[in-house]
């Protein structure tokens, strides 16, 4: 895609929308590595930990994108059914071709979806999880009590989100990372000025305080807010607010 294209393709396109990520999907996945320093892979763990699932479970992988997290959820839980929705069909495409290439294709469904308006009943899965999503969301209030509708009385919620890192000398590294590097890397590996936006919209993410409040608001119950790398990350543990 030459610059022109790049052009013509970011007009009418909103920042954070699955359009957006159609224009990356392609190297995502490399971008994301090099970017995080592998580290991100370490938090999808402890998201999937977090969920503290059965092999019976049912989970959707919200912002699912290349499937990364549905993928690991799958391995790390034999038996458990996923399914990944995301807005990009783009990034929908790569995620099925790794999901054929690990075997998962009876375990995975993917679909093209909003997260704002789940295409699912009430009560239809035993875990939610969402990864790097939650801030590219329009309403995210509205996200979060979807998420709350189609989770299961006692089942849980775990949305790992890029944060604005805070004080400290490690912290002051982690912002540099976060604000120079981070845009600077991924326009020079991807020839796109998408990764510019991944900085404000890390910036303009409420704080962990903040937006667990806003979780509670949303018919949840907190049951952790736990910062990752020196606040590089935060993950966020409820569950709904309901009766069993």
């Amino acid at each position: 895609m030459n610059t022109t294209e790049r052009a013509e393709l970011r007009k009418g396109v909103r920042e954070g929308s699955g359009q957006m990520f159609d224009g990356i999907a392609a190297r995502y996945d490399l971008l994301n590595r090099i970017i995080s320093l592998g580290i991100d892979q370490s938090w999808r763990k402890k998201t999937v930990a977090a969920l503290a699932l059965s092999p019976s479970h049912k989970v959707l992988d919200l912002a699912t994108g290349t499937a990364d997290l549905a993928i690991l959820v799958a391995q790390t839980e034999q038996g458990a059914q996923i399914t990944g929705l995301d807005p990009s069909v783009k990034m929908l495409e790569v995620g099925q071709q790794k999901i054929a290439a690990e075997q998962l294709h009876d375990r995975i469904s993917l679909v093209e979806g909003d997260a704002q308006k789940l295409p699912f009943p009430n009560d239809s899965f035993d875990g939610v999880c969402m990864a790097f999503g939650i801030r590219n969301v329009p309403d995210r209030a509205q996200a979060l009590r979807e998420m709350s509708r189609v989770t299961k009385a006692g089942g849980r919620i775990a949305i790992l989100e890029l944060a604005e890192p805070k004080g400290g000398v490690m912290g002051g590294l982690a912002r540099f990372h976060v604000h120079t590097v981070v845009p600077w890397l991924g326009s020079l590996l991807s020839g796109s000025a998408e990764y510019r936006y991944l900085q404000r919209s890390i910036a303009a993410f409420p704080d962990a305080e903040d937006f667990a409040k806003l979780m509670t608001s949303c018919g949840l119950r907190m049951l952790s807010v736990e910062p990752l790398t020196f606040g590089v990350a935060t993950l966020y543990v409820a569950t709904p607010s309901k009766e069993s």
